[in-house]
């Protein structure tokens, strides 16, 4: 079997979708701390031919607080504000019809906390493109949470029983392959190629966020760019 494990981001860019759809199993790592700043509950679209950041508010941020425990902000209702955004920006391309719905199923599911909207953005997407990953939480499973960094990783792919774990490029400095090895284990990194695709007649504004993607493109396209990567 092969293994990934991630924290949970909110529509990420396709190189997370292309780590989903290279292994069996995607362990979404959602109860470590939440990073500030980070992308665990945001991204980008395109807004008026340029980059723009769409969030999902959460409260008392903290580096403290696991990703599992951190609660969402409903406050105000920035999900119908979210929505319209995403409406107005892409209500021109030509899968609006189909992407929509998947992001109002998202932003109206009203979950408690960041870690159940992303996963449920991830699995959304994911269904939509037909993938075949199975997916874990490391919050309802594992009982690890004494070990840190690598030695986690490797004690869940352990508890898999998995023979290859693919981490995204990122991680290189982060994790060692003889330390893998030493357990049977083989680590791969996976790097994304540059992809472009035909955003209106704009200059091309890339790595954003998967609705994007899926906005200009048709699913079998989509699939087929699942696989431009390579591994290291």
């Amino acid at each position: 079997m092969i293994l990934a494990i991630m924290q949970p981001y909110l529509f990420p860019y396709i190189g997370y979708y292309q780590l989903i759809n290279a292994v069996d199993k995607f362990v979404v790592y959602d109860d470590v701390a939440f990073i500030k700043q980070g992308w665990i509950n945001r991204n980008n679209m395109l807004l008026n031919k340029k980059k723009h950041l769409f969030f999902a508010p959460v409260k008392s941020i903290s580096s403290f607080k696991k990703i599992s425990e951190t609660e969402i902000d409903y406050k105000f209702d920035w999900t119908k504000k979210t929505l319209l955004t995403f409406e107005q920006s892409y209500k021109k391309a030509p899968f609006h019809k189909e992407v929509m719905p998947i992001l109002e199923s998202v932003f109206l599911s009203k979950k408690e906390t960041i870690s159940e909207l992303a996963f449920e953005s991830l699995f959304q997407v994911s269904n939509y493109l037909e993938l075949k990953t199975g997916f874990q939480k490391t919050s309802s499973i594992y009982n690890n949470q004494e070990l840190k960094g690598e030695d986690r990783v490797i004690d869940i792919c352990l508890k898999e029983k998995t023979k290859q774990y693919i981490n995204p490029i990122g991680g290189q400095e982060l994790y060692q392959k003889e330390n893998f090895s030493k357990k049977g284990i083989t680590l791969n990194f996976i790097k994304t190629h540059p992809i472009t695709y035909k955003q209106y007649n704009d200059d091309f504004v890339p790595w954003l966020s998967i609705v994007d993607v899926l906005m200009f493109n048709p699913k079998e396209e989509v699939i087929k760019m699942l696989n431009q990567f390579e591994l290291i």
